[in-house]
């Protein structure tokens, strides 16, 4: 019985520092949406797997950051995770970047270098933006996954490698096939286990605990103690689309926590276009196509609600003068009454 209690404690032990271990690895993560608690299943998954994975979906959804919880939460935590931006670099340099080069292999290689492959030996290999690499560089890239194997750049001597890759690309590489400008087999070898990362706007139910979670990391960054948002103001982002995604989300967050004079964020903390931008209240909203004078009233309208109907606050926001909007609001019928 005693064995038995102490196996027992044992595994809830392990347990415990298992759970804790994944927190800290998905960290940066965050969400409690279907949507995102698939992503984390499937990060579990397929971590220990040696196939690559592609990460698809809008810029600022936090590819970089799956693609590092794969990793730490793999076999290979100890050994290193590897980024190469495939549009940061001009085309002459992206085979000598992965590949590396031996001295005297072009004019400015003063001494042999070791390329992102090498250095990413037992570990992971993030090929950020995909869709991006060179045409000609594509078979390369095609030969070193299938065989594992690659010389530098002025080189014939052939190194092997144990990399796992990750790819993302915010493109439909399917249009690029069509368009000559990516390889199909070079698809389907980089798609063995997709993933798709949702913008923002399809998982709104994550916004609150992302808010609370970028106050707290600015607050620890810059001193400041916010304790929140008021409920305004998260009414506010849930309306809002977010083209931007969690990069625009936590942009905001950040200036407004450096800049806020009180402990709550308020909506005087962020700019009007949150107002003003694509709205889904159960409105009619901006839609493509409409006359203009529907947009303008849109626009003066919600505005105006942004500001707590200040028409003064309206105006400099909108650009135009308080006798302007008062003109309008006659036109409109508007009732409503404000400050001037």
């Amino acid at each position: 019985m005693l064995a038995r209690i102490a196996e027992i404690l044992d595994l809830k032990s392990q347990n415990e520092l298992l759970r804790r271990d994944l927190a800290h690895k998905f960290q940066n993560i965050v969400g409690k949406s279907k949507a995102m608690l698939d992503i984390f299943d499937m990060i579990q998954t397929v971590a220990s797997a040696r196939s690559t994975v592609l990460l698809t979906g809008a810029s600022g959804t936090g590819k970089e950051l799956v693609a590092r919880a794969i990793h730490y939460t793999s076999g290979r935590t100890d050994n290193p995770f590897v980024k190469l931006n495939c549009a940061a670099l001009p085309e002459n340099l992206v085979e000598a970047e992965l590949f590396g080069y031996e001295k005297g292999a072009f004019t400015d290689a003063k001494k042999t270098n070791r390329g992102r492959f090498e250095l990413a030996d037992g570990g992971t290999l993030l090929l950020d933006e995909i869709s991006e690499m060179p045409l000609n560089l594509q078979s390369k890239l095609l030969r070193v996954i299938q065989e594992r194997e690659f010389e530098r750049v002025g080189s014939s001597t052939t190194i092997s490698v144990d990399v796992r890759i990750v790819a993302t690309t915010n493109r439909n590489l399917k249009e690029y096939i069509a368009d000559g400008r990516f390889r199909e087999d070079l698809y389907y070898r980089l798609n063995v286990i997709p993933i798709y990362l949702p913008p923002l706007k399809d998982r709104k139910e994550d916004i609150p605990v992302l808010v609370e979670h970028f106050i707290q990391k600015y607050n620890g960054e810059n001193g400041k103690e916010i304790v929140g948002v008021n409920p305004q103001t998260l009414r506010l982002f849930m309306k809002y689309d977010w083209p931007g995604n969690i990069r625009e989300l936590e942009n905001l967050i950040e200036r407004a926590v450096v800049t806020a004079k009180n402990d709550r964020l308020t909506e005087d903390d962020f700019p009007v276009e949150l107002a003003v931008g694509k709205l889904d209240d159960g409105g009619p909203g901006l839609k493509v196509p409409m006359k203009l004078e529907e947009g303008s009233k849109y626009l003066i309208l919600k505005t105006l609600e942004y500001c707590n109907w200040n028409k003064t606050r309206a105006a400099e926001a909108l650009g135009i003068t308080t006798r302007t909007i008062r003109n309008k609001l006659a036109e409109y019928q508007q009732t409503k009454a404000g400050s001037a």
